[in-house]
């Protein structure tokens, strides 16, 4: 199936006092039509900046340095702000996190709506103004012809949310760009928005980039998963294999921070914090916080490791002649509460075990330098 969205070796950085902030370094990725493809990873990973880049709605003071981001074959880095202007809302459209600050407290919601249609489509204001009716009606706002007529203070925090959603689907988009869209609103909100956009997409068939920091959020919502960190993609593969058979450690550590029914006592926290991307640290970026490190891990960046056809992830730990590792005991018994969500793995998928696996022993000089073994504590070298 051709791509409709391609993400070629984006860079970008950002010009600030204190020098250029490496934001984005070397980010890939493409997006199938009619594929729901999610991208996590902890607040400052790089993923809105990543998903603005693609409206190229970034900050003034945002440098795209290299890569090339094609939306049917044409490379919107090299678009003009008036070029963009028309494929905005038209083609591409982005739901925003937070609703009160993506509507005009000062307009009236169906005029909200409409304005982009009128914009984009061929249509006189009054079937504009029907087709925004009709746009309320599908997103799930009871009596939208008196709605309306009436202001976002008049609505609550996840009817607000669908009104923005409506107002993404006006032009009927290609991709729709979904910014932690459910991040403001309370659980029981959260989860008939999810399954608002799940039923939206059967039914005009768009594609879908949803971003979250949340894995839990996307289990029953994406097709595919991209994990960031520090500007990065550092695994990615269908919700099956990074739900059942996750490679990289901070996919594990992100796993393992999911709170679930049966969980007891303290909740795991990934250890440390993110690095700072004024001066990027040298090989893998999540080593000083990785149990797992090796020696080369500060040393070379990893490059991605084929897990299968649909499964890539960037860490040493793939590389053949590594040391075999127990993933946290977390993410095994997480597995049922996968099923419980009805998701469960292929038939196909092999869920990764090493319980029966002996760590293997590296002479030196092999490979590409990797140490024979993690330390005692599974700490750096």
């Amino acid at each position: 199936m051709e791509n409709i969205l391609e993400v070629k070796d984006l860079q970008i950085t950002f010009d600030t006092y204190a020098g250029k902030v490496k934001a984005i370094r070397g980010v890939s990725f493409d997006l199938k039509p009619g594929e729901t493809l999610a991208i996590v990873g902890e607040s400052g990973s790089g993923k809105s900046v990543t998903s603005r880049s693609i409206m190229r709605l970034l900050a003034n003071n945002a440098n795209i340095e290299h890569g090339e981001i094609l939306f049917k074959g044409e490379d919107l880095v090299h678009k003009t702000e008036k070029e963009m202007q028309k494929i905005r809302g038209s083609e591409i459209a982005m739901i925003f996190q937070d609703p009160m600050t993506s509507l005009n407290p000062t307009q009236k919601i169906g005029k909200q709506i409409a304005e982009p249609i009128i914009k984009h489509q061929n249509i006189s204001k009054e079937e504009a103004y029907k087709k925004a009716e009709e746009l309320l009606q599908l997103v799930g706002i009871p009596n939208p012809a008196k709605r309306m007529k009436q202001y976002p203070h008049q609505f609550s925090g996840g009817q607000r949310q669908r009104i923005v959603i409506a107002i993404a689907l006006g032009c009927n988009p290609d991709i729709l760009i979904a910014d932690e869209p459910t991040t403001a609103l309370d659980v029981t909100i959260q989860a008939q928005i999810l399954e608002l956009m799940k039923d939206l997409q059967q039914k005009i068939k768009t594609s879908i980039i949803f971003i979250t920091h949340d894995l839990g959020v996307v289990a029953n919502v994406a097709d595919r998963v991209a994990v960031m960190y520090a500007g990065k993609i550092v695994e990615v593969g269908t919700v099956d294999e990074i739900f059942y058979n996750p490679q990289h450690p901070y996919t594990w550590g992100l796993l393992s921070s999911m709170p679930t029914l049966d969980t007891q006592g303290t909740l795991y926290a990934i250890p440390g914090t993110p690095p700072d991307l004024l001066d990027p640290p040298v090989g893998d970026a999540f080593a000083p916080r990785s149990e797992y490190a090796m020696k080369i891990d500060t040393l070379y960046d990893p490059p991605f490791f084929k897990v299968s056809e649909t499964h890539q992830a960037a860490t040493w730990l793939l590389h053949p002649d590594a040391p075999s590792v127990h993933p946290p005991e977390g993410i095994i018994t997480r597995r049922a509460t996968f099923s419980r969500m009805n998701l469960a793995p292929s038939d196909e998928l092999k869920v990764m075990d090493t319980a029966d696996k002996e760590p293997a022993v590296l002479p030196h000089g092999s490979g590409p330098d990797i140490d024979s073994k993690v330390t005692e504590k599974g700490g750096l070298m």
